[in-house]
């Protein structure tokens, strides 16, 4: 299957795809996928643990990020009947960040897979938020 066959907005189901659990979940929806890419959203919360005076900090972001990674693995080993492995940021390059975004903004963000080798991914990263991109990166995850 190369193709998500429907958005999950549930957060519920969201998070039973990834390793993080409540209160570090940064990822509320899978809204595209593919076995090289994927998009995943985020409506940030007052009670997010990265929300601060009305905004959603960098840290945040950059979590965020890692999470959509996260999630595509997730997915991923959900569609072959597989349990999830746990991952690891093992680098992050080239993080600009343009602008914080405020509590209940919605980010969207989509990871392009440049390269996976024996469980290193390297990927590029991109975030928006109300029709403006307000973070670009490049990241190196680890499988556990």
């Amino acid at each position: 299957m190369d193709l998500l066959p429907e958005i999950i907005t549930n957060a519920a189901i969201v998070e039973d795809l990834i390793p993080q659990k409540k209160p570090f979940v940064m990822v509320d929806s899978l809204l595209a996928f593919t076995k090289k890419s994927i998009t995943a959203g985020l409506t940030v919360k007052s009670e997010n643990i990265f929300s601060q005076s009305g905004n959603f900090t960098a840290p945040g972001i950059i979590e965020h990020m890692a999470q959509t990674v996260a999630l595509h693995t997730g997915y991923d080993f959900f569609l072959k009947q597989q349990p999830a492995p746990t991952g690891y940021i093992g680098a992050i390059k080239k993080i600009q960040i343009v602008t914080l975004p405020k509590v209940d903004d919605t980010l969207t963000t989509t990871v392009n897979i440049i390269q996976e080798f024996m469980g290193i991914t390297l990927v590029t990263v991109s975030t928006s938020c109300n029709g403006m991109v307000i973070a670009t990166g490049e990241m190196k995850t680890a499988l556990a």
